[in-house]
């Protein structure tokens, strides 16, 4: 188990890292208004299915995601998904075309990201899902 976010989108995960209150659940929230799916809020489960890592939500937290101010909301759980990126939450980016960053879980290579604090990073997240980074 992790302290992660995790949502599904087009059958990828995308894993958010970081401490308690650097934005994971925040993150997770805006990218499910762009139709990704969550896997789970805070608490994610890792398993490695041949050379993938799978991620999946504890029994107990499943289909709920935390809004700070809000309260704990219920959303449709995706299913276990393999984890295509990571995403560290504590770790800000400051280069404008940054290099190419990987992570290791569970023994795989993992593409890393590092926050961004602009407006179009949700945006940006969902289509690195769907078409991959050029530059």
């Amino acid at each position: 188990m992790i302290h992660a976010t995790c949502l599904a989108l087009n059958g990828q995960g995308i894993l958010l890292t970081g401490p308690s209150g650097s934005g994971k659940s925040a993150l997770g929230l805006q990218l499910m208004a762009f139709g990704a799916h969550l896997i789970a809020d805070d608490q994610t489960v890792l398993d490695l299915r041949g050379d993938q890592v799978f991620a999946s939500a504890p029994p107990q937290i499943r289909g709920m995601i935390e809004a700070r101010g809000v309260g704990i909301l219920a959303a449709q759980a995706a299913p276990a998904t393999p984890v295509r990126l990571v995403i560290d939450m504590a770790q800000q980016e400051i280069d404008r075309l940054p290099q190419d960053r990987h992570t290791i879980l569970l023994g795989q290579k993992i593409t890393l990201l590092h926050k961004v604090t602009y407006d179009h990073f949700p945006a940006a997240i969902l289509q690195y899902i769907k078409g991959g980074r050029c530059a």
